[in-house]
């Protein structure tokens, strides 16, 4: 599984660079009066990390709320683990006999 996972990365990295190697032409972005001139393949490669970054961000909130209540579940767990193990050591050991006073 580990040499395919290779092996597709490999021909999905060769396929890029052909990409790239192709797409040489510039390009201008028109942005708030500035002009950037790139290569397709470089402006392609920025936007796609910008947008990458911004999804990270996007999901931080989420992955943070989602951390905090697996720990609290966890907390719950080992909680009721504990009691589950006193009622069953409980259950095992037999009643003490009342004591009885004979004088």
């Amino acid at each position: 599984m580990k040499i395919l996972s290779r092996i597709i990365g490999v021909i999905i990295f060769i396929a890029f660079f052909g990409f790239a190697l192709k797409n040489t032409d510039e390009v201008t972005l028109h942005f708030f009066g500035y002009d950037i001139r790139q290569p397709l393949a470089l402006m392609l490669l920025a936007f796609f990390a910008m947008g990458a970054a911004l999804g990270v961000l996007a999901m931080t909130p989420t992955v943070f709320r989602n951390r905090r209540e697996l720990s609290r579940h966890r907390k719950t767990v080992i909680t009721l683990q504990k009691e589950s193990e006193a009622q069953q050591l409980a259950r095992k050991t037999p009643p003490q006999p009342d004591s009885v006073d004979n004088r």
